[in-house]
């Protein structure tokens, strides 16, 4: 008998089998290519965790263990590539002198670095200008001392005479966060900002210089192990985490209490890893609805059959069949579908992530891709069982034999909607996201330097009631307005209908659960459509603003410290192909109290010409109010909010800054007064920090040089623009671009290219769109085929039949596109606002894309239509024809 039916169902209803079959496979392709994508996506987290860093283990000799033993069994460590020592030397301060005075410096410290250091840990030091070798001066210690490549720096040592050393260079430190670490302190006690005073010397010159400090005094010299990893590691960030930090636990094992180990690759590794496992939750979030709607889109179109499957089961019951034995029948359909549909959509979905990402895995490891593939299947097995075999087991339970044979039905409200489910579930959403929100979300720093982003994990839950809500509140209006507001319905089809519209609308109101339905299948196709579209374009502006906001424009031009240049200078740069405009931006260092902050002079007449100065940067008005204060009061101060609280300053205060004067070469007080806050600001630290005109303090310090130029490049090429400009200034400054600061700001997470999820959330909500309004109107006209034949045959016209076609398309995509329009609008402000813990800066606004959801809306009307048109003219056809083929 089973046997019998199966053949029966593939030959006589193959189409709506079909149709089913791929409902379970777009749910399950769309499930496994969101694991397809988290595999690349984590694997990605992964190199990137791995490239931010440089030194992988900074391992502390303990005294009084002899450096020589713990570099031998570092060395001998499985997975390590190279291990040198450096050694560590606390100063009593620098002076250097030029024209009779002496500029001295607080404490500092001064590294050791062996013969090719800077070969086995490339990107530690970064040289602004002079040789790659020799006595090297940290940027803020030549700020400090006023020094430059031959200038004379004399080292204190305490209880030791002084010694000088003659300045070859001065560099960079791209991670001094990490270098200067405390290692073995815990997170709270680590320095909240690395020494300002540095000097790098060779290991000879320095053990010459320190070894009789380290005899009187031993407390201030230390001796590190620098290690750099093999780094052949899992793609999976938890699982490289755990073989990085078990490899490090080993060594310090080992080392017998002789050896600490400071795990900086095991700090960005768990830093990636709390960011994967965000990221899975928030993509699969992001995705899950269009899975849920190809569920719903599937439930559908077997509901279209309903009333036929109920009078076949009626059949069949009258002639001996079991109830048993009718659950059998419906799950061997149910199987069908559900095995052919999760094969397609896995097969689907493996040929979309190696045409999208490249790949065929649906994990980043081996277990985890089974499992994935695994819950993927059995997701398309439970679709097909709510869709088919529940109802059947529902029917069989609660209606007899002759209530099945019934044609029409009184309809009864569900039980949510006698409770009132989608209220509640509304209210829940409205209170959770106050909730959440308030708190606001934002990135944090790690002690070792490493963005991880700390957002709540119920950030998730309002968005989420808010979809469920609002899908049933769509159905009880539409239930509603069809139903009890037939008038109106009818009064807005008279245009078509004429004389004829209240018996249509009467039409439409016996058919308004279908009609129901099919309005929330819309209605949530577009508003995923709407908020997915939203959410990812959103998320595209705010990475390209964070890259922005931290390389300053598309090109910036960083020049030495103490090698003054002036304005005029950024014309041989304007001179370079592709670049549009070039803007110089001061960079000084002002003393507030005791405190030292950067100081950034603009130019607030043409800062904004090229690079985005955002209204979310300031607080006390916009970006254009406070940059006509600058211009129009040019001693007027824009102060960061930390230091605004430390110094409880109100607006107008007056702010006196100790500025160096150029002329001189001492400290002045410059007056300014408070105008705002500013929060971030193009090339500024995150900290701590002062925005001026540029003129005043030029005039102020007797010095117009510049510490930056910003390029305008259009966005277009900026790495070759910036190869060009590097042809120019050559090694005098230093020189980067907006493609690689996008690579390597922000937290693993926001670095994630999207382009690819994207590529494919959208073309699903595209098709889900398209399909939920096509299918929907087919298949439950195609159910009344009969109807239509008998109004046929007893004499209704064709404009008669195509009034009943039209209004149900009409109540379907006006009804479709404004439930969807609202609750997508609705859906995307709140996903942005309560994840903003994701974007750095947080946006001001959403970024729409109206071109991809002006597409969306059009294809819908297109389809539905072009579906309402077929459906009117096989209307037309021969009633006894028509008749006979049902």
């Amino acid at each position: 008998m089973i046997g019998i039916w199966a053949r029966g169902l593939l030959r006589r209803r193959s189409a709506r089998l079909t149709a089913t079959a791929v409902g379970v496979a777009a749910s399950v392709a769309l499930l496994a290519g969101i694991g397809i994508f988290l595999a690349s996506a984590q694997s990605s987290m992964t190199d990137r965790a791995v490239r931010s860093v440089v030194v992988d283990w900074q391992v502390q000799v303990q005294p009084p263990a002899a450096p020589g033993g713990v570099l031998d069994l570092v060395r001998a460590t499985d997975g390590v590539r190279t291990a040198v020592p450096v050694g560590f030397a606390h100063s009593s301060g620098f002076s250097a002198a030029a024209d009779d005075t002496t500029t001295t410096t607080g404490p500092g410290m001064v590294l050791g670095l062996p013969d090719g250091y800077r070969t086995d840990f490339a990107g530690a030091l970064r040289t602004l200008t002079g040789t790659d070798s020799g006595v090297l001066l940290a940027q803020q210690t030549a700020a400090n001392l006023h020094v430059t490549r031959g200038d004379t720096v004399e080292i204190g040592r305490a209880g030791l005479p002084s010694v000088q050393v003659v300045v070859d260079a001065v560099v960079d430190l791209p991670q001094a966060n990490s270098l200067f670490q405390t290692i073995g302190a815990p997170p709270g006690a680590q320095p909240v900002a690395p020494p300002d005073n540095v000097i790098l010397i060779d290991q000879g010159r320095w053990h010459t210089l320190f070894d009789p400090l380290a005899a009187a005094r031993p407390d201030l010299v230390t001796t590190e192990i620098h290690a750099a990893l093999d780094h052949l590691l899992p793609n999976h960030p938890a699982s490289a985490y755990g073989a990085v930090t078990a490899a490090a636990h080993n060594l310090e094992a080992r080392s017998a209490g002789t050896a600490q180990v400071g795990d900086n690759l095991g700090a960005s590794l768990g830093a990636a890893r709390s960011d994967a496992a965000y990221a899975q939750v928030l993509f699969l979030f992001l995705g899950l609805p269009a899975a849920v709607l190809a569920g719903l889109l599937t439930a559908t179109v077997v509901a279209t059959g309903q009333v036929r499957r109920r009078q076949e089961q009626s059949l069949l019951r009258a002639r001996g069949a079991s109830q048993s034995q009718l659950v059998r029948l419906a799950a061997v359909e149910a199987v069908v579908v559900g095995v052919g549909g999760s094969i397609v959509g896995l097969i689907a979905a493996a040929l979309a992530g190696w045409a999208t990402f490249g790949s065929l895995r649906f994990g980043a490891t081996a277990s985890g891709a089974a499992g994935w593939a695994a819950a993927a299947a059995a997701t398309g097995m439970a679709v097909a069982a709510a869709a088919v075999l529940a109802p059947v087991w529902r029917d069989l339970r609660r209606m007899s034999v002759t209530a099945g044979r019934a044609t029409v039905t009184a309809p009864t409200s569900p039980p949510w909607a006698r409770f009132k489910v989608d209220i509640v579930l509304l209210a829940a959403s409205g209170v959770l996201f106050w909730l959440t929100s308030r708190n606001g979300y934002q990135l944090v720093l790690a002690p070792e330097g490493v963005p991880t982003i700390s957002v709540s994990y119920w950030a998730f839950a309002a968005p989420a009631l808010l979809w469920a809500g609002a899908a049933l509140l769509i159905w009880r209006l539409s239930d509603l307005i069809l139903g009890r507001g037939r008038r109106i319905v009818g009064t807005a089809l008279h245009p078509y209908a004429g004389s004829l519209s209240q018996t249509v609308a009467n039409s439409v109101a016996r058919q308004r659960r279908p009609l129901a339905q099919g309005i929330v299948l819309i209605g949530l196709a577009l508003a995923f459509a709407f908020s997915t579209a939203t959410f990812n374009a959103t998320y595209r502006a705010q990475a390209e603003a964070d890259a922005q906001l931290t390389n300053g424009a598309d090109v910036t031009v960083t020049e030495s410290p103490g090698n003054p240049v002036p304005p005029t200078a950024g014309t041989a740069l304007s001179a370079v192909p592709g670049v549009r405009a070039v803007e110089p931006i001061q960079h000084r260092f002002a003393y507030i109290g005791a405190d030292l902050q950067d100081l950034y002079g603009v130019n607030p007449s043409s800062i904004s010409t090229v690079t985005t100065v955002r209204d979310s940067y300031f607080r006390g008005g916009t970006a254009t109010d406070l940059m006509n204060r600058l211009r129009a009061q040019p001693d007027s101060i824009l102060v960061s909010a930390e230091t605004v609280n430390d110094f409880q300053l109100s607006p107008g205060d007056t702010v006196n800054l100790r500025l160096q004067d150029e002329r001189t070469h001492q400290l002045v007080t410059v007056p300014f007064h408070y105008v705002g806050v500013v929060a971030e600001f193009p090339t500024a630290p995150k900290d701590s920090f002062f925005v001026a005109n540029a003129s005043y303090i030029a005039v102020q310090t007797g010095s117009d040089a510049v510490g930056a130029f910003l390029v305008d490049a259009g966005g277009r090429d900026t790495p070759a623009v910036a190869e060009g400009i590097r042809a120019v200034v050559g090694t005098s400054a230093t020189v980067t671009d907006i493609t690689t600061t996008r690579g390597e700001v922000g937290s693993s997470l926001t670095s994630v290219n999207l382009a690819g999820l994207t590529r494919i959330e959208l073309g699903y909500g595209f098709v889900l769109a398209a399909a939920a309004g096509a299918l929907v109107l087919a298949l439950g006209l195609a159910e009344r085929r009969r109807g239509f034949a008998i109004a046929s045959a007893l004499g209704g016209s064709a404009r008669q039949l195509r009034s009943f076609v039209v209004a149900e398309a009409g109540v379907l995509i006006v009804g479709g596109l404004l439930a969807g329009s609202l609750t997508g609008w609705v859906l995307s402000q709140m996903l942005v606002t309560v994840l903003t813990g994701v974007f750095d800066p947080p946006p001001t606004s959403l970024t729409v894309p109206w071109t991809y959801l002006a597409a969306v809306g059009s294809t819908l009307v297109v389809v539905v239509v072009v579906v309402a048109a077929t459906t009117s003219h096989l209307a037309r056809r021969a009633p006894l024809t028509a008749l006979r083929e049902l």
